[in-house]
């Protein structure tokens, strides 16, 4: 069987990723998912969630985001690729 890389969608349309993180954070993270009854992954993906929902309630944040994705279309421009 092939190994599959990193960073593709699943069957289910999940991206798969991966993510390295210093031991003593595994190893707290694997105590948090098993006091749950969750797996890790779901823990992770809980807190990504969270913080998404963070940074798209904070209006500084949306416009720096705004900001980058207007340089983003001038160097597609730039590049002939969009109008």
């Amino acid at each position: 069987m092939a190994k599959r890389a990193s960073n593709q969608e699943d069957s289910m349309g999940m991206k798969v990723s991966t993510l390295r993180l210093p031991e003593s954070m595994s190893k707290k993270l694997g105590a948090i998912a098993r006091a749950d009854g969750l797996p890790v992954s779901e823990v992770l993906r809980v807190g990504i969630e969270e913080h998404i929902t963070a940074r798209f309630s904070d209006e500084e944040f949306k416009e720096r985001l705004r900001k980058v994705q207007q340089e983003d279309r001038e160097v597609l421009k730039d590049l002939g690729i969009e109008d």
